[in-house]
């Protein structure tokens, strides 16, 4: 394979959310009751893939539940979600968003933009956030400006829907091929990619990584990596894809 167009998940790919999206959606589970929802629980649910939306994930955890609030509903499940996730200076909270950090070396990032200008071919943002999220996450680190596109929750249904990678090569001006690399650490991202027939390929989130690495295991051996190269993937790919640069020729 070689690259041409680069497309970017966000969550787990550039952005490190384990204590930001992650952890709200398994303090919104408690808050409703569903107290056995655990890191690893949420893992499972995403490894099954359809869960690309955090709001909808967190009401389908709480009413798998015994103990969770079943009649709870997805404005209210949505507003305590955003609650923890944006905080409220109000109420003196501060918002698990603030805990995120960027995974990949900026250098890198630059450089993967340069050799995709260089192939006419671009590089695009594909996430599931709400555009504010995603601007303002791009923003902070300085790097909206590598991105000549973000498709987000707004432009049309979430993958595994191969709409938002259609969408990104539309308005990118490329024709989907393999020569489209659509980059993801969920299976959700590789079946959107396979589905619209390009390239995924898998990334390992940098806590699975670290718990591999303590437990003496490949890095890749989660059940996120082995759900992805179920569904296609490519290649799955250490955090920080340092790995993507021998795919797009100088």
């Amino acid at each position: 394979v070689i690259g041409k167009t680069l497309l970017l998940d966000m969550d787990g790919v550039i952005a490190e959310v384990s204590q930001s999206y992650r952890t709200a959606i398994i303090q919104t589970c408690h808050y409703y009751g569903a107290s056995s929802i655990t890191f690893d629980t949420v893992a499972r649910w995403k490894a099954r893939g359809g869960c690309n939306n955090d709001w909808v994930l967190s009401l389908d955890l709480i009413k798998s539940d015994p103990n969770g609030k079943h009649d709870v509903t997805l404005d209210q499940v949505t507003e305590t979600f955003e609650l923890f996730y944006q905080g409220d200076p109000s109420r003196n909270l501060k918002g698990l968003c603030e805990l995120e950090t960027l995974i990949p070396d900026v250098t890198l990032l630059k450089e993967l933009k340069r050799r995709c200008d260089r192939q006419a071919g671009g590089m695009a943002i594909v996430t599931g956030r709400p555009r504010k999220d995603c601007e303002k996450f791009l923003s902070l680190y300085e790097i909206q400006e590598l991105f000549d596109v973000c498709v987000c929750m707004e432009d049309g249904p979430p993958k595994p829907h191969p709409a938002p990678v259609l969408i990104a090569c539309q308005r990118l001006g490329v024709a989907p091929s393999e020569n489209v690399l659509m980059i993801g650490d969920t299976p959700d991202d590789i079946r959107a990619a396979v589905h619209a027939g390009v390239t995924g390929i898998g990334v390992v989130t940098p806590e699975n990584a670290d718990k591999a690495l303590k437990e003496g295991k490949p890095f890749d051996c989660c059940i996120l990596s082995a759900a992805m190269k179920e569904c296609g993937a490519h290649a799955v790919l250490e955090p920080g894809f340092q790995g993507l640069l021998h795919l797009f020729p100088e």
